[in-house]
């Protein structure tokens, strides 16, 4: 961990010479070699050795180990060294160093555990050396390339290069150099390794390096592998007290002496302090018995773990924390929480000692108040790290060996992080209303209390109620330790019978906390006994499930007739927070790995270390308590498709709502990587079968609770499993899953007066779906599912259209099918699926109804696509649209869309139509666009009349419906825009009648000068004035009526003065060219208009004019002056109309000043 350039810490052992006082060791040292005495650290032979140290297989030595080395290894594995002294007068030379030479630690494993995060594993529990965090397997080369980064490896390439030297070890304590090589940008550098060690366990570690990590350097862990694998290279001696006490005064006084002259630099004022303190007689040194000795070992009351720099720990963790999910930061705290399940599995103590101080410093998140104190959610990826730490804490209390006092100051902990304001809930978001679900503890007067004053269940809740479970009972000790347990005496008599019908093991309890008990027994290694206790809890689930479905055939009448039942599980299995089903399902996969040799014992793992093998599984021999045929991989599919199946309520709270879908898809992709044999198949029958005719206590029962969590995405992963095996089974449980009945308006929402059913527990509970978009959509994939499968197979396609029809009731996910089904039936490589078209367009008439009066934004591509669907199924598609267009479009669709797609050249030809085959499309064509310009002659008057164009009747009809809409409800432009229409298509007197229809709707103010009619204006007197005079003369009343803008007016007049009108009008007629005469009807009313618009709109600027606008005013002036200069009388009325403003304006100085000056 982190090493740090110093000496180790002072020893707490005493060491003293014989005779030296009372606390002095008894006993004189046997058969020493002298002064300085050392050996190498050689065994009983090489190759006893190189078994004990795990570098060669147990029972393939070459000759015996002697009873010293048996002997004085067991000692050094669990004796501290001064109970050994205190223990035995005499204790031989030879056998102190057998001892110290067998208290190194000899397995690798640990040095790894502690040097490096493992990412060659694809589940946190799957065992020392190959943990890995949650959330998917990283890519091979990017794993390798992290792997070679890391202390341990970077130690094996260190000791491999030769880069350790100087190792000596004294007593318990192992020291060493160790180069590293140069680098490009660094010099080499060598570091001074220490190490001390005890019991098989690295008690503490220094380095000069200085690096600060949770890991051992790369240092630390070359010396401790050159020690483990060159143990013979390595010179031994005795711890230095031992070496001290041989020594004579003067001996003594040289080696002090030599001591401080080789390193004066550094203890000469330390050795003067002490010199000072031993020589004075009160000193505290001198009332101590001995001297302290780093190389001497434990004392009686020093705790033997693995060094753990918990500083480190903390800083690194809220580092992490700090980070928010930046920066790799999630993953680093789950490669933390699969160090904890290691360590767990290794039942090394360190594990709830990290797992603390990880909570700690979650606990001291700065982000939990914020939040508290905001309202906001913590993100998914943090909270799923909170759920983690739940579920550590759930089997570190249920550790099987734990201390009662161990556990008791766990349990004090843990309810005091429980009680802080911001410890998060265990449900997320939402505070969970239900009562204690785990049976932990007694239902006692507590247990009826009104939800409001209940406490919030934490993360840690569970863990607290589990501290109250023990393993004493006689039952589970049995199951556990033993592959023979059975009782033959069976009577199917009570509820919880401790053993079935076939004289197997039961274990009734709650399954949540059953399954908790397994992962905790796999958690602290104890494989063997997580899989026996697996085997009965799923003997029990599946004896469970056979008297459910009796219980169901029982009341299935009573139940059917009803249509409802209040009959669910509040606490489904699958997202639940303990994952009891992940719990069943990883134990019984562990057990039948091919490369797992975690499960049956420790391989070399250093060769396999980080290696991402591909998993295999294979039928492995039956258990004791398996059907025939059966094996642990057919048990562990089975209890996966128990649990997918279970019905359960949709629980509360987004999070919740997230994590069941999560955990849904994550237990089917573990089994998507099994491959479906015979066996397997039988199994998916089975339950299938079960499911299908389970009731209300299966998700895929014929009566189920309304607020059931749906099976879309289960059935899916069934139907895709059975249809190659068991078609006529597949289509029937994933028709049966389709429903949502949570979306069925007449679904009763239970049976209120059942007290222990649902009604009761959760009162006046609304559903509130947060992920029911998500569920509509796997309900929608399933749909594709089934659709795609059924290509070609009539009687299937119209089941599932009946279903997808029935059962989902959003637009958009319908819409989507109609698509798949299309691209489906319309593959290139093959002809046109007819019946699958149909289906497409069936579905795709279902959308236009279902939108018809709602919004949406996809509606016209939805319109447009259906037109493409008909077209593909054919002709008579097509018409059968047009004849029933109200009740599928609007008319605007109808003809815009519709209608005009119909009628493209693009469409007779891709339906290789005939002349009459092409009439009568155009005929109902036309008849569509008269209906819709009827019903809504604003938007669809203008596309009647083209769609008509071809036919007079037609053409004739819909020019009457404009006229009839005219003076009612079109706007004038509308109008105005048909009679563009007819003036393009060589109907001037129609568009002339239409301007001035359009003109009695206008009305166009004073300071309008820019409004978009204007050019419409222009154009219908343009219109009038090529017609004639009389046309001319009709329109001047309506556009003195309809504008007051006078620059329009003026403009007007102006094109009227320039040509004559009618210069062709009708009948070819031509007219005498005179121009019209501003004295006389109309120009003279259309000159005094604008005259008259010019002096109002002039009075009105002036009311709230400012100085900015006096020279935009005066050229207003200007343009109104030679409007006036028009009448032959205009001098005079301009001149007057000056001089009135003057007079009524005068106040304006400044500005009747610029006045005088332009106009006089």
């Amino acid at each position: 961990m982190a090493e740090r350039g110093q000496l180790p810490h002072p020893a707490k052992r005493l060491c003293c010479r014989p005779g030296y006082g009372s606390g002095c060791r008894p006993g004189q040292r046997a058969g020493s070699s002298g002064p300085g005495g050392g050996a190498l650290c050689a065994g009983p032979s090489s190759a006893a050795a190189a078994a004990a140290l795990g570098l060669l297989p147990l029972g393939k030595t070459q000759s015996p180990e002697s009873l010293l080395d048996i002997a004085a290894r067991k000692v050094a594995e669990k004796w501290p060294f001064q109970r050994v002294e205190e223990r035995f007068e005499r204790i031989p030379e030879p056998v102190q160093r057998r001892i110290v030479y067998w208290s190194f630690p000899r397995s690798e494993r640990e040095i790894c555990m502690y040097s490096s995060f493992n990412t060659g594993a694809e589940d946190p529990a799957a065992g020392p050396g190959g943990a890995a965090a949650p959330g998917g397997a990283m890519d091979a080369a990017a794993a390798a390339a992290d792997e070679n980064r890391l202390p341990f490896r970077r130690g094996i390439a260190l000791l491999d290069g030769g880069c350790v030297d100087n190792v000596l070890q004294v007593g318990f304590h192992l020291s060493g150099t160790v180069t590293e090589p140069a680098m490009q940008s660094e010099p080499e550098t060598v570091c001074n390794v220490a190490i001390s060690f005890d019991r098989c366990k690295i008690t503490s570690v220094t380095c000069s390096c200085g690096n600060k990590d949770i890991f051992y350097c790369a240092h630390v862990v070359a010396l401790s592998l050159y020690r483990i694998r060159k143990p013979d290279q390595v010179k031994l001696h005795l711890p230095i007290s031992e070496t001290l006490f041989q020594m004579n005064r003067d001996q003594l006084q040289k080696f002090v002496q030599y001591l401080i002259t080789v390193h004066h630099t550094e203890v000469l004022p330390t050795a003067q302090k002490l010199a000072d303190e031993i020589l004075s007689q009160n000193s505290e040194i001198n009332q101590v018995h001995g001297a302290p000795d780093p190389t001497a070992g434990a004392s009686i009351d020093d705790e033997n773990c693995w060094h753990l720099d918990e500083e480190q720990v903390q800083e690194q963790v809220k580092l992490f924390l700090s980070q928010g999910g930046y920066h790799g930061s999630g993953k680093q705290l789950n490669l933390l929480f699969a160090k904890v399940r290691e360590m767990l599995k290794m039942r090394d103590s360190n594990g709830a000692r990290m797992l603390t101080l990880i909570t700690e410093q979650f606990m001291a998140d700065p982000r939990l108040s914020l939040w508290r104190q905001q309202g906001t959610t913590m993100t998914d990826k943090y909270r799923q790290l909170w759920d983690e730490l739940g579920a550590l804490w759930m089997c570190i209390v249920l550790n099987p060996h734990c201390k009662l006092e161990q556990k008791s100051s766990w349990l004090k902990q843990l309810k005091k992080w429980s009680s802080v304001d911001v410890c998060p809930w265990e449900d997320g978001n939402h505070g969970n209303e239900l009562p204690n679900l785990t049976n932990a503890l007694p239902q006692g007067a507590n247990a009826n209390q009104d939800s409001s004053n209940r406490p919030h269940r934490t993360v840690f809740t569970r863990a607290i109620e589990a501290c109250d479970l023990h393993w004493q009972d006689s039952h589970l000790q049995h199951i556990i330790s033993s592959d023979l347990y059975t009782n033959y005496c069976y009577h199917d008599d009570t509820e919880n019978l401790l053993f079935d019908s076939q004289g197997w093991p039961l274990w009734h309890e709650h399954v949540p906390t059953a399954c908790a008990r397994v992962d905790a027994l796999r958690s602290h290694g104890y494989p063997r006994e997580a899989l026996r206790l697996a085997i009965a809890i799923v003997n029990t689930l599946r004896r469970q499930q056979q008297k459910q479905l009796e219980m169901f055939r029982a009341q299935k009448k009573e139940l059917l007739h009803r249509g409802v039942t209040s009959i669910t599980n509040l606490e489904g299995w699958v997202g639940h927070p303990l994952d009891p089903i992940g719990t069943l399902f990883g134990s019984l996969m562990e057990a039948c790995r091919v490369d797992d040799d975690s499960f049956h014992g420790f391989s070399d793992f250093t060769e396999n270390l980080g290696q991402c093998k591909s998993l295999e599984y294979q039928h492995l021999p039956a258990h004791k308590f398996l059907e025939e045929g059966e094996s642990y991989l057919t048990l562990a599919v089975e209890v996966a498709l128990i649990g997918l199946g279970q019905q359960r309520i949709m629980p509360d709270g987004l999070y919740a709502q997230e994590k069941v879908c999560r955990n849904e898809e994550q237990l089917i992709s573990k089994l998507q990587e099994i491959e479906l044999d015979d066996t397997l198949v039988k199994i998916f029958r089975k339950q299938a079968v079960f499911l299908l005719e389970g009731g209300p206590y299966s998700g895929l029962g014929e009566v189920i609770h309304r607020e059931s969590v749906p099976m879309h995405t289960f059935a899916k992963y069934l139907f895709t499993s059975l249809l190659p095996h068991d078609a006529e089974l597949a289509y029937k449980t994933a028709l049966r899953a389709m429903r949502l009945l949570v979306l069925e308006s007449t679904a009763p929402s239970g049976d209120l007066s059942r007290p222990h059913h649902i009604a009761s527990v959760v009162p006046n509970r609304y559903p509130r779906w947060f992920t029911l978009s998500h569920i509509e959509s796997q309900q929608c994939e399933l749909a594709s599912t089934m659709l795609t499968a059924a290509k070609g197979d009539v009687r299937r396609l119209e089941t599932v259209l009946e279903s997808i029809q029935k059962n989902i009731h959003s637009s958009s996910h319908i819409f989507k099918l109609a698509q798949d089904a299309f691209k489906i039936a319309t593959l290139m490589d093959s002809l046109p699926d007819i019946t699958l078209l149909k289906v497409s367009l069936e579905l795709g008439l279902q959308v236009m109804r279902m939108t018809l009066s709602t919004l949406n934004w996809r509606r016209r591509e939805m319109v447009r696509w259906l037109v493409t669907c008909a077209t593909e199924v054919g002709v008579y598609a097509l018409d059968s649209i047009m004849q029933n267009w109200f009740t599928l479009f609007t008319p605007t669709e109808a003809t815009s869309i519709v209608a005009t797609t119909v009628m493209s050249n693009s469409t007779i030809v891709r339906l290789h139509l005939d002349c009459h085959q092409q009439e009568k499309l155009a005929g109902s064509a036309r008849t569509l666009a008269l209906q819709c310009a009827m019903k809504d002659p604003q938007n669809c008057a203008l596309s009647a009349l083209t769609l008509c164009e071809k036919d007079h009747i037609a053409f004739e009809t819909a020019y009457q419906i404009v006229l009839d809409a005219a003076t009612a409800g079109m706007s004038y432009s509308q109008l105005f825009t048909i009679a563009r229409y007819m003036e393009h298509r060589g109907y001037p007197m129609r568009a002339y009648k239409l301007a001035t229809l359009a003109m009695t709707h206008l009305n166009l103010s004073y300071n309008q000068d820019t409004h978009p009619a204007i050019n419409d204006v222009l154009w219908a007197c343009a219109l009038s004035h090529s017609l004639g005079k009389n046309e001319l003369a009709a329109i001047i009343p309506l556009v003195v009526k309809s504008v007051k803008c006078a620059t329009v007016l003026s403009d007007i007049l102006r094109r009227c003065t320039l040509t004559t009108p009618g210069m062709v009008g009708l009948h070819g007629r031509r007219n005498s060219g005179k121009l019209m005469s501003l004295d006389k009807a109309p120009l003279r009313q259309l000159l005094d208009a604008t005259i008259g618009a010019y002096i109002n709109t002039t009075h009105s600027r002036l009311t709230h004019i400012s100085p900015r606008h006096y020279s935009e005013f005066i050229e207003f002036l200007s343009k109104a002056r030679e409007t006036f200069l028009m009448a032959h009388d205009g001098h005079i009325q301009f001149t007057q109309f000056i001089d009135n403003l003057k007079q009524i304006y005068k106040g304006k100085k400044k500005l009747m000043m610029l006045v005088r000056e332009r106009f006089g």
